[in-house]
């Protein structure tokens, strides 16, 4: 398989907006939104009622080897790796001594600093798309940054605020930290990550194909009209009881082989009271540490975070 699932745009200035599908291997939502994405622009700009298209957009697999194997991760986690400290390892390293998540980073940087490169964009847009374990899970992260918010807003969905804050090692910490930059471009860095809901909810796919194209409006790639027409774009959120701005509160850390169990039956966005018992693992019972609404309940045998807990801002 390809890692690059396609290229469209180029043929005037713009940003460039790369979506990563795929980040965990068991998460192929994005990667089938990103191919659809593709199908669609490719048919449309065969036909007489052309549309203009401001910069360019590229769809890759995150985590190539473990998508193969159906796997969220080989090694350890592909989004909690993106630190300083490994990107010196592995420059540093030779390539057939790197593990896993150590060779898709380094083709993953490769891939990224050639488009760059290639481009020279003023502004590089970066849309990670994901899924969860359990069900209900439909909202959108921003770095804590006025014009990350304004593009999370956009995605017409739920926003978590500083949840990047509560894990290390993310794609997009690493991407604004300014690691991508080729020669002095991009300028400006801003990144998003999209959750779909449920791994194989088949609503999952047309939610984050309604996020690629929510995202082409809102840099300037395509007007809101050319959207429409290419594709019903349909806002992604579930339920219009839900808050539309949260911010993190806690993160249950899973420690390996603690045992981590959560109990049956969460779903995001649950409410949770404090003390309530929502996991167990080898030391016992773990509680609630206070009242609010539960995120991503972990109910699969890989990952680093048992759930999160955040509040209404």
């Amino acid at each position: 398989m390809n890692r690059k699932i396609g290229t469209y745009g180029g043929f005037a200035p713009g940003p460039l907006l790369i979506v990563f599908g795929g980040v965990h291997g068991n998460e192929p939502a994005g990667i089938q939104a990103i191919e659809e994405v593709f199908r669609i622009l490719a048919q449309a700009s065969t036909h007489p009622a052309r549309f203009l298209f401001q910069g360019t957009l590229v769809g890759l697999i995150g985590n190539l080897q473990a998508y193969q194997v159906g796997k969220r991760f080989l090694s350890k986690d592909l989004n909690r790796a993106w630190t300083s400290t490994l990107l010196r390892r592995i420059e540093q390293a030779p390539p057939f001594s790197l593990e896993a998540e150590d060779r898709e980073i380094a083709e993953l940087l490769a891939v990224v600093h050639t488009t760059i490169q290639d481009c020279q964009p003023e502004h590089l847009v970066l849309l990670d798309l994901h899924t969860t374990s359990a069900t209900g899970g439909v909202f959108c992260i921003p770095s804590d940054n006025q014009t990350s918010l304004d593009l999370a807003k956009a995605l017409n969905t739920p926003v978590i605020l500083g949840l990047l804050d509560g894990i290390e090692g993310t794609l997009l910490q690493f991407a604004a930290e300014g690691h991508f930059e080729v020669g002095g471009w991009p300028k400006q860095v801003v990144g998003v990550a999209f959750e779909a809901g449920q791994h194989h909810e088949p609503l999952s796919v047309s939610r984050s194909i309604a996020a690629i194209f929510h995202s082409l409006c809102a840099v300037g790639c395509i007007t809101e009209a050319d959207a429409t027409r290419l594709y019903q774009v349909e806002p992604p959120i579930q339920g219009e009881q839900l808050p539309q701005v949260t911010r993190l509160r806690h993160v249950q850390h899973v420690r390996p082989f603690s045992g981590f169990k959560m109990r049956p039956g969460y779903v995001n966005f649950q409410p949770v009271r404090q003390n309530e018992h929502l996991a167990d693992d080898a030391e016992g019972p773990i509680l609630s540490p206070c009242d609010g609404l539960i995120l991503m309940p972990l109910y699969q045998p890989q990952g680093a975070d048992g759930f999160f807990i955040v509040t209404e801002e």
